[in-house]
């Protein structure tokens, strides 16, 4: 992937509406970059409005990268970029700076809490049910030793095994015989 990525870089230098980069989350550097976007896992690529990056999940030729760069890269709505922005947009824009800085950020963090807790509930609420995944799995497999001790159970009790042992030698006599039988009409019509 990292070719298709350097060629994409390439593709994108002289660009003066997108940036196409990457960053090295282990470097002094790139760390606290790497943290403030929640980068955890790599390669991991993030797109849009440098202060709200979303997360890429499209494929990873060059040929996908760069269709989806022509197609979503550049400038977006913003404050920046207020001819972007659909009405109801910039009516957000309008009523977020008449707000003090310290507002917002009261405001941010709230946000921020109550989507946090809305993670947390559903973390909690996926745990629950991958638990009960796993208590059902283990009433299955429970379930099926029991069935197959039962099975077992029942054929040694009634003697299947034997039963087809039995069968099956019979049954290779019986084809002899029926061959042997053949061969004496045989030889009793040649003479």
């Amino acid at each position: 992937m990292k070719p298709d990525w350097d060629k994409l870089m390439g593709e994108f230098a002289d660009s003066t509406t997108s940036l196409v980069g990457d960053v090295d989350c282990t470097s002094d550097d790139g760390k606290k970059l790497c943290e403030d976007h929640k980068v955890s896992g790599y390669p991991t690529i993030k797109y849009g409005d440098p202060t709200d990056l979303k997360d890429y999940n499209g494929g990873r030729s060059f040929e996908d990268f760069k269709k989806f760069a022509e197609e979503n890269l550049g400038p977006t709505c913003g404050p920046d970029h207020l001819d972007l922005c659909k009405d109801e947009d910039k009516a957000l824009i309008e009523k977020f700076q008449k707000m003090e800085m310290s507002e917002l950020d009261a405001a941010i963090a709230e946000v921020d809490a109550k989507i946090k807790a809305l993670g947390d509930k559903s973390e909690a609420a996926v745990a629950k049910l991958t638990g009960k995944i796993e208590e059902a799995k283990k009433e299955v497999e429970a379930q099926k030793k029991k069935d197959s001790a039962a099975i077992k159970k029942e054929t040694k009790k009634h003697g299947l095994g034997m039963m087809k042992k039995v069968l099956a030698i019979a049954k290779k006599a019986d084809e002899k015989d029926s061959k042997t039988k053949k061969k004496g009409k045989k030889s009793k019509k040649e003479l």
